[in-house]
């Protein structure tokens, strides 16, 4: 059997543009990206924080119209991040302190830029089939304008076929144009894609986490069903040429190597992500769901309706108990910030600092507690906002330019398209981490390349490091918490109350038991009043004699939770 080292172990993302830039950090005047020498800068920082694992997100060359997620070589670094000589001493820089690294592994799509989609604009290359090509519907009829093959719609709310002039065809594109879907019934794809995974894992990765791999492989390309979300789908999701990759991927490449797989799965409910990684399915070893994410959003992310406790409460508790094995997470770089979504930064009169404070404490227990490997993401063990963005202008995501178009075709408001896309937008979690109170949060000493939070002279690493109570530090408590507790990192997920505002769930371990508590409201809740078993009662209101951690700072319950309030006792 496999060492599964990535089960005890805490991961940690890394954007790399938005970490640091290091030209900033040397007293020059940098250019506003961050680097990999900049993660190199602050290895021990994360050495600190009790990380054991790394993803990366893209660093490869990319002519970036979605920020990297558009590969054109995955073989070289991209020149903003640095070389390939910075990469390698960032692997063994990480090695040294005893940290994995896994790379993005985007192999949906490549960008249209890649040298093989060029090759491909020829109708007699060899490389032609390694897209998805297609003639108009209306082929052969000389006196009207080319229509696309299909009624498919894409992610980001765009038209998924684009025709090439110089092909006289349509090519597939899920995401952007930019971003040509791969062909996977051409067996020579699947050979590219193992090439590519034998390269990075013998330079140095651990593993890989696999970019929307659950849609990898086109079944049909007959016309999709109807629908408000996504038209075409179910012609491309969780197929069973999708199993079959995955699970050939796994043969010739992962199984001969002691690495770890984490897949995106789009719109996955349990079932279908048993199917993908259960581990006597032999394809991925763990998945990022994002059910718990939109409990309080309609259509994705992006359309809001209210929040209730139990509603994430029983999301968690049948993915905690349905999979094998969870990947747990509550931030990455395609969500709000978690402490703007689940939180509260301001109390019913208005700002309040010890709020956020208490709420971003909150979650990171919440988080920190649940069964299988926790990744978090940076900037969220200081507890980073969602950005004040005034208009859409300043926003660089491509995805949401995309979405105010569609919603605008829907004559919905402009104040409200605003609205939505401003609590969503992927841009919140992509501004440069703030390290400091000092010029761009000591991000860089150029203009960054997004804009820098206004609230960092107050939310900022290094203030955080040196305050007992910060953020920061309750986080790096809590890991080293987990770390010492086989119970919390794997121990069962037991169920034991939820409402409209609170949820109490346990994990336990033979007779090791942990109880934990969240209040997701601004009242104070009295514990004593809520029909609970007089055992559950008993851990909450006084720890049963032994640890009682409160993320308001307390040392001891009085039979309440506080407003945005997490306890936890055994």
């Amino acid at each position: 059997m496999k060492n599964c080292w990535w089960k005890d172990r805490i991961a940690y993302q890394i954007y790399p543009r938005s970490f640091q830039d290091t030209q900033g950090l040397n007293g020059e005047r940098g250019d506003g990206i961050g680097d990999i020498p900049g993660i190199i800068s602050h290895l021990d920082d994360l050495v600190d924080l009790g990380v054991g694992i790394l993803w990366l997100s893209p660093v490869y060359k990319s002519p970036d119209a979605d920020n990297g997620y558009d590969i054109s070589d995955y073989y070289s670094i991209d020149p903003r991040y640095g070389t390939m000589a910075d990469m390698d001493a960032l692997f063994a820089q990480a090695k040294k302190r005893d940290i994995k690294i896994i790379m993005d592994l985007v192999i949906n799509h490549t960008s249209d830029e890649h040298p093989w989609f060029q090759s491909s604009r020829d109708p007699g290359n060899p490389y032609r089939d390694y897209y998805i090509w297609q003639p108009p519907k209306n082929a052969g009829s000389p006196h009207s304008l080319p229509q696309p093959p299909n009624n498919w719609t894409g992610f980001f709310g765009n038209e998924v076929w684009e025709y090439d002039e110089r092909s006289g065809e349509y090519y597939l594109h899920l995401f952007d144009k930019k971003q040509p879907d791969l062909n996977y019934k051409n067996p020579a794809v699947t050979q590219e894609v193992k090439k590519i995974m034998k390269f990075w894992l013998e330079k140095g990765a651990a593993g890989f986490r696999c970019d929307v791999i659950n849609i990898i492989y086109k079944t049909s390309l007959e016309d999709g069903k109807k629908s408000m979300a996504v038209q075409g789908l179910e012609h491309y999701i969780n197929q069973e040429g999708n199993h079959r990759i995955l699970r050939e991927l796994r043969r010739d490449v992962l199984d001969h190597c002691d690495c770890f797989t984490v897949g995106e799965a789009v719109m996955v409910d349990l079932e279908a992500a048993k199917l993908l990684c259960d581990k006597d399915r032999g394809e991925l070893d763990m998945l990022f769901y994002f059910e718990h994410l939109e409990i309080d959003r309609r259509i994705a992310r992006f359309i809001p309706k209210k929040f209730r406790a139990k509603k994430l409460f029983d999301v968690l508790t049948r993915w905690q108990q349905g999979l094998e094995w969870n990947a747990v997470y509550l931030e990455n770089h395609d969500q709000s910030r978690i402490v703007s979504h689940f939180g509260s930064l301001k109390s019913k009169r208005g700002r309040s600092l010890e709020l956020h404070k208490r709420s971003a404490k909150m979650l990171a227990m919440l988080e920190l507690t649940l069964r299988g490997t926790i990744f978090i993401y940076q900037g969220q063990e200081i507890g980073m906002t969602n950005f004040d963005y005034k208009s859409l202008d300043e926003l660089n995501d491509v995805e949401s330019h995309n979405l105010d178009n569609l919603m605008k075709k829907m004559h919905i408001p402009k104040f409200l398209r605003w609205k939505w896309i401003k609590a969503s937008s992927r841009d919140n979690a992509r501004t440069p981490m703030q390290w400091s109170a000092a010029e761009n949060a000591g991000f860089s000493k150029a203009k960054p390349w997004l804009p820098v939070n206004s609230n960092y002279k107050r939310i900022n690493y290094e203030s955080q490091k040196i305050d007992p109570d910060s953020v920061l530090n309750f986080y790096k408590y809590l890991i080293r918490l987990r770390n010492n507790s086989e119970c919390l990192r794997s121990g069962d997920f037991i169920p034991v109350y939820a409402d409209s505002r609170i949820m109490i769930y346990q994990r336990t371990l033979g007779t090791e038991i942990y109880t934990a508590a969240f209040n997701f409201s601004f009242k104070k809740i009295k514990l004593n009043k809520i029909k609970l078993n007089k055992k559950f009662s008993a851990l909450l209101a006084a720890g049963n004699g032994g640890l009682f951690v409160s993320a308001a700072g307390r040392k001891s319950a009085d039979n309440v939770l506080y407003p945005w309030e997490g306890i936890l006792t055994s």
